[in-house]
């Protein structure tokens, strides 16, 4: 929906967001069905990823899946450097998560695209991490997915340091600390209700940097309400203690399912604050069932527009609207990203095709850790990673009007 915002911030995201749910359609379960590896040819590099491509969360797996792959038929038909790319369904699921990792890992994974949503990132990274593959998330924006990060509140660091992990997406403080400084610098809102989701990494990182960067700014927040996996459909008392706060502004740093009950429910009783979301909210307009003209001036962060005219981006919309009929999200761009920032940094490096995965992870830890090495791409340019894995890149404002993005800034 995890970008600032690492942000975002690609707003899944299900944004763990990442965070998630919405309905599976029989699109995704066939994607899911023909997980198979793309064809390449002999002596490519195997790039394995996981994500949900069945499920509540499926939006943002098949979108990260179809951008990767759009990416990888690019660069294959350049000749020189070849990929094989292969996508395993973890439905949003720790456990299955680690179960598709594996099978990944006996398939001959040298790079891993890491997992689309955070809490099965959080398990797929430390797997990774112990067996020194190389990992390059397009949207798992939790702190615990590269570790080595102090958390907010405490300022400790709760998870050491996983030197192979890297994001493309912004990170969850940086999501919170961004739509903070963005609702203040815009004068969005003078009172400010917050609904969250308290048992999701993703949904509750966001929450606390954003709490910590309102105070500093002295932002009115007059509402704090949660939610939890097994509550997220009746957010009558969330949306009635917002109204009753005299709340003009509602923060979501959640996922679009929930989201998108939350924008109905308040609809249904006459309340219609302004709307601001995380990346993990990017997908709502595609969401089965749900009226889109309810989400008509919702604002959210996030590093990618497809209204943008470069020609870089123009193609890729192109392609992707080609291919499935649809426009792409944040978590497309950020995968079609992973895949070709990783493709700059084995050119870079020299280091063979046939490497062991150690040893590639060994050359893109070197490459992406380097000051030398910038990487411009559809979510950003001259983006740099830094020595604990996060990217630097600026998000953009969104607002949601005629059922596109447009942009703010």
């Amino acid at each position: 929906m995890k970008k600032v915002i690492c942000m975002g911030l690609a707003l899944a995201m299900a944004f763990s967001m990442v965070a998630c749910g919405g309905s599976s359609s029989s699109a995704a379960s066939s994607e899911a069905s023909d997980a198979s590896s793309s064809t390449a040819a002999e002596g490519a590099v195997k790039i394995g990823g996981t994500g949900p491509l069945t499920g509540g969360a499926a939006i943002y797996g098949n979108a990260a899946k179809r951008g990767a792959e759009i990416a990888v038929e690019e660069i294959n038909a350049l000749g020189g450097l070849q990929f094989d790319l292969k996508y395993e369904d973890d439905t949003h699921d720790a456990e299955k998560a680690v179960n598709a990792y594996n099978t990944l890992k006996d398939w001959g994974m040298q790079v891993f695209l890491g997992s689309v949503t955070s809490t099965p990132c959080v398990a797929t990274s430390a797997e990774s991490n112990g067996d020194h593959i190389f990992l390059l998330t397009p949207s798992a924006s939790s702190t615990d997915v590269l570790g080595g990060v102090a958390n907010p509140l405490t300022g400790t660091i709760d998870v050491p340091r996983k030197d192979n992990a890297f994001q493309m997406c912004f990170m969850d403080p940086n999501q919170g600390t961004a739509s903070a400084q963005y609702i203040s610098e815009k004068n969005l809102g003078t009172k400010i209700a917050i609904i969250y989701k308290n048992d999701d990494v993703y949904s509750t990182g966001i929450y606390n940097s954003f709490m910590n960067k309102a105070q500093e700014l002295g932002l009115d927040v007059v509402s704090t309400t949660t939610f939890t996996s097994d509550s997220q459909t009746d957010f009558s008392v969330q949306i009635n203690d917002a109204k009753n706060s005299g709340a003009d502004l509602l923060f979501l740093p959640m996922y679009y399912d929930a989201a998108s009950l939350i924008l109905t429910q308040a609809n249904n009783i006459g309340y219609a604050p302004k709307f601001f979301g995380v990346d993990g909210m990017d997908g709502i307009l595609t969401l089965a069932g749900f009226d889109k003209s309810l989400a008509e001036g919702v604002i959210l962060l996030t590093p990618f527009n497809t209204d943008a005219q470069d020609e870089k981006t123009k193609s890729f919309v192109s392609k992707y609207n080609e291919k499935y009929g649809e426009a792409p999200n944040q978590f497309a761009a950020d995968a079609y990203d992973c895949v070709y920032a990783i493709y700059q940094a084995l050119t870079e490096s020299g280091v063979a095709s046939d490497a062991s995965a150690s040893d590639m992870c060994d050359a893109l830890i070197a490459q992406f850790t380097s000051p030398n090495f910038v990487f411009d791409g559809l979510t950003g340019e001259g983006m740099t990673w830094s020595e604990s894995g996060e990217v630097t890149k600026s998000p953009k404002g969104m607002v949601i009007e005629n059922g596109a993005y447009v942009g703010m800034d």
